[in-house]
């Protein structure tokens, strides 16, 4: 990767990212964390408005905006699949988006890399029976801190009533889980998408508190490469 590739990726960790360490970005980026200290330092030389210390890690204390960079092959392939899977197993609203996107990329590209985009090699099969119908409905509630209110049955065929406050949304490969703060049992947890009965909007919002956030969830996780639902009831 040219030096000036691998600054510019720097500063889009850094956009997407409350704090980032060197270490994280020299195992993403495949140099010594020296190398990232010094082009941590050049950056704030050049303007870049860094903020943080070796050993702590950096933000930037500012929105900034970089100017777009053309895609590469794997880059297009990796949208192209992104986007079929998105297709495959995401809720009406997100398909159309997902094509969008790929018409306004489709859009700006040179002629070699738009053949790749026409290039028909990549599948991600619409096959699957999944009730996508409520995913929508979920991204919805979460983004606008909504209560829900829910019919579930477990793994058992047992079924319960629950009013929960939805956190985030987990795709396994073939299953969708929503993370959620269940008022009933005071505590974090994962309900399938699939073995949900019904799901009704109310008017109540909620606030979470220490101990209640996604973040907190995910908290014992951070440092593993698979976070595990825990499927009490």
């Amino acid at each position: 990767m040219r030096r000036a590739d691998r600054l510019f990726q720097i500063v889009q960790f850094l956009r997407s990212r409350r704090l980032t360490t060197a270490q994280w970005l020299a195992e993403r980026l495949q140099v010594s964390v020296r190398t990232i200290y010094r082009d941590i330092q050049d950056l704030s030389l050049s303007g870049v408005p860094l903020e943080g210390e070796a050993g702590v890690g950096y933000v930037l204390r500012q929105p900034m905006d970089l100017p777009p960079l053309m895609f590469e092959r794997e880059e297009i392939e990796a949208l192209m699949i992104g986007a079929k899977m998105v297709k495959a197993w995401a809720d009406p609203a997100l398909q159309h988006a997902a094509e969008s996107a790929l018409a306004k990329i489709h859009g700006v590209l040179p002629s070699d890399l738009r053949s790749e985009l026409n290039r028909h090699n990549l599948f991600a099969p619409e096959s699957n029976l999944y009730p996508v119908h409520w995913l929508g409905q979920l991204r919805l509630a979460i983004r606008q801190q909504r209560k829900l209110q829910l019919s579930y049955k477990d793994e058992k065929g047992q079924s319960s009533e629950r009013c929960i406050w939805p956190l985030g949304l987990f795709f396994w490969g073939q299953t969708w889980t929503l993370c959620s703060w269940c008022e009933l049992r005071g505590d974090f947890r994962n309900f399938r998408i699939d073995r949900l009965d019904t799901l009704t909007d109310t008017d109540e919002h909620f606030a979470c508190g220490e101990g209640q956030r996604l973040e907190d969830y995910l908290a014992p996780y951070v440092d593993s490469d698979f976070i595990a639902p825990h499927y009490k009831i």
